[in-house]
């Protein structure tokens, strides 16, 4: 909400996002999956949360100086994001929260936030840690930085296939001809894309080809592409099957809601006992 006002396409984002997780596996019988905005107990707890969050504390997140930095006109909801996504956390008494090196940050700005209030007011909440797995892939964008929406530069798991045939034959390689040896090969875009999709003999030995000269470009990206479409095609097949019915879907959502709302009541009502709020 710090960038869209389309209602139509917020709703549309929500329902994508749903039908993205459960496509690729996510088991709504053991894992819980609704929407942010059927938990109101998060803005309440957001609230109460900044009332205690330092200013310093929210200029010095990565994010917002980063897409500040990049033109995003900044507002409230985008400089006070952190602490949303601390109360996110906060709301159903974390242990542990998976991320990558990039959102580490994030934690530790929500452990702080956290033992400020437990400090003000008693132990009331518990302090996460982050869990971060040095094995998970770095996914790299069209552009070579770090995939991101935020950034324009994905490569959609579900999209059409011109769309994302397009996109991989428009990625920007150097000028060297097919029978040029390139011996950065390993840092080829194409070929880091590769090693998360293809087997890795296949990886191997496209990336020594391209090493050791012979291999176009163009090649590579259709190779790329091929095991791009290869690799995704029962997720959208399952995708497929889900976007047809709907109801399903809507029945997921607000089992989610309500089983992530017994969590939360409780969270919160501890919450408002220890700080004086209510009776």
């Amino acid at each position: 909400m710090t960038s869209l006002t389309d209602a139509a396409a917020r709703r549309l984002n929500c329902r994508n996002v749903a039908l993205d997780w459960l496509a690729c596996g996510l088991d709504p019988a053991a894992s819980i999956l609704f929407r942010q905005s059927d938990v109101p107990e998060v803005c309440e707890l957001s609230w109460i949360l900044g009332t205690l969050t330092p200013m310093g504390l929210l200029e010095r997140a990565h994010s917002y100086k980063d897409k500040t930095a990049r033109g995003l006109s900044p507002n409230f909801g985008l400089f006070a994001y952190p602490v949303l996504m601390a109360a996110d956390i906060l709301l159903y008494d974390t242990d542990l929260v998976p991320v990558g090196r990039d959102q580490k940050q994030h934690v530790e700005m929500t452990r702080d936030i956290a033992l400020k209030f437990n400090a003000a007011y008693g132990d009331s909440l518990v302090i996460p840690q982050p869990e971060i797995r040095d094995t998970t892939a770095v996914v790299p964008g069209l552009d070579g930085q770090k995939m991101s929406k935020s950034y324009g530069n994905t490569l959609e798991i579900f999209a059409d296939e011109k769309t994302a045939r397009k996109k991989i034959m428009s990625i920007v390689m150097d000028s060297r001809s097919p029978a040029e040896p390139k011996p950065d090969a390993a840092q080829n875009l194409a070929i880091r894309l590769l090693r998360l999709l293809a087997p890795r003999q296949v990886a191997d030995e496209t990336e020594n080809r391209l090493r050791e000269g012979g291999l176009g470009y163009g090649d590579l990206k259709k190779t790329l592409f091929a095991h791009y479409w290869e690799h995704f095609a029962p997720y959208r097949e399952k995708r497929a099957e889900l976007a047809a019915d709907p109801a399903t879907v809507d029945t997921i959502l607000a089992d989610g809601a309500a089983r992530a709302r017994q969590t939360a009541a409780k969270v919160l009502d501890r919450v408002r006992k220890a700080c004086g709020l209510g009776k």
